[in-house]
């Protein structure tokens, strides 16, 4: 079993800036990749970013590992309205289980 937690949602004006962070125990050397998803009410859940690359906001959103490697962070920049949801921290093992933490809300509004 894995367990994510994330943290570093808010409020931020457009144009502004925020970090998430995403911290995993439990059977972490079982992880085989992490990303981040973010979902709005009545849509599906999209795919941001991955460690191993691929994602939907490419230029403005950087992920990043952190050194101890059960953390993994994402950095967004540049940010608009619509970038508004709850952003999810996944993590796939090599069983391909996909594990959900309980996400965090960002919201850019002036």
């Amino acid at each position: 079993q894995v367990q994510l937690v994330e943290s570093g949602g808010g409020l931020v004006q457009p144009g502004g800036s925020l970090r998430l962070s995403c911290t995993a125990s439990g059977n972490i050397f079982s992880i085989n990749a992490m990303g981040w998803y973010r979902q709005a009410p009545g849509k599906q859940r999209e795919l941001v970013a991955t460690i191993t690359g691929g994602g939907s906001v490419k230029g403005r959103f950087t992920i990043s590992r952190g050194n101890a490697k059960n953390t993994v962070y994402l950095q967004m920049d540049s940010l608009k309205p619509e970038d508004t949801n709850v952003y999810y921290c996944n993590a796939v093992d090599i069983y391909g289980i996909n594990y959900w933490g309980k996400g965090t809300l960002v919201t850019v509004s002036s």
